[in-house]
């Protein structure tokens, strides 16, 4: 079974940092079976939005409100991708979702994990 597990989520004051991880579970990240990963958020009475993506070729895109204070990044070997979140703001609270677009299953979710940021 093919499973995305998020953590690292949790409460921090405005400025601070967190690191969540994605980590994949009956499938490796590979040219053969992945084509990208993303973290998307959904704040409270939000749409989900596209916060950070990085293609398995490693190209890394961001949303602007992200840009210059997350960074996404991979382990192949470990089947994991983490996104590093500084100088995190209260706007940034949301339930944040990893997504596998993979090319035998479809796309895939995590059941996400929260973060909340306080002013």
């Amino acid at each position: 079974q093919v499973q995305l597990v998020e953590s690292g989520g949790g409460l921090v004051q405005a400025g601070g940092s967190l690191r969540l991880s994605c980590a994949a579970s009956g499938i490796t990240f590979s040219i053969n079976t992945m084509r990208a990963m993303r973290w998307y958020r959904q704040a409270l009475g939000k749409q989900r939005e596209l916060v950070a993506g990085i293609s398995v070729g490693g190209t890394k895109n961001y949303a602007d409100s992200v840009k210059g204070r997350f960074t996404i990044s991979r382990d192949n070997a470990n089947n994991t991708v983490w996104l590093q979140m500084n100088s995190l703001k209260p706007e940034d609270t949301a339930v944040y979702y990893c997504y596998a677009e993979t090319i035998w299953y479809g796309g895939l979710w995590g059941q996400g994990t929260q973060v909340t940021v306080s002013s």
